[in-house]
């Protein structure tokens, strides 16, 4: 096996990436304190060619050193939008007719794993605040709460991994490459 170089990846250009067609996932940020997180974000959202993130509340928005850092660039492609209030967008994207799925430990919560998304739907993944999780408020407001399961000592994964696991996850369910999409037009 031979390491792919940057021309053999074959990735869109920013402008050919702003009119491909998008995943129909959006990604809703409240009260993200890392701006490494908030920049893990867009890079995941641009890798995945996902519709737009909602910043909220007091999470960062571009442009910002610390963001750039790990978006290297995804900030430029990536349809975003900063809402301050999280509760009210997701009430404005229901009523756009998106499904609402927080990412969060509750009870009776949706293994990831058997979270199956309707792909006649849009979905906006909801992620919280890195200490304090997906608020009591926005976890009353989805449709699905799902948990990635967890076997070791810590109660939790960092918010970017966490965001990584869900939307491959929640992609590859989608079945994308039936539709055409082939690695190198990701």
């Amino acid at each position: 096996m031979k390491k792919l170089t940057l021309d053999e990846l074959q990735r869109l250009s920013p402008d050919a990436y702003r009119e491909a067609e998008k995943t129909p996932i959006c990604l809703l940020l409240n009260d993200i304190r890392s701006l490494n997180n908030v920049g893990s974000a867009f890079r995941t959202a641009d890798a995945f060619r996902l519709e737009k993130i909602y910043l909220c509340g007091i999470t960062g928005r571009p442009p910002h050193r610390d963001i750039h850092k790990t978006a290297l660039g995804a900030t430029e492609t990536v349809d975003w939008e900063y809402v301050e209030d999280a509760e009210a967008c997701v009430k404005k994207l229901r009523e756009d007719g998106y499904e609402i799925a927080a990412l969060e430990q509750v009870e009776k919560s949706t293994p990831l794993q058997d979270f199956q998304p309707n792909a006649e739907k849009h979905l906006v993944l909801v992620v919280g605040n890195e200490v304090f999780g997906v608020s009591q408020a926005l976890v009353d407001t989805a449709d699905y709460v799902l948990e990635i399961p967890q076997f070791g000592t810590k109660h939790s994964l960092n918010v970017s991994v966490s965001l990584g696991i869900a939307v491959w996850d929640i992609f590859s369910k989608l079945n994308f490459r039936s539709k055409g999409w082939e690695q190198s037009a990701l």
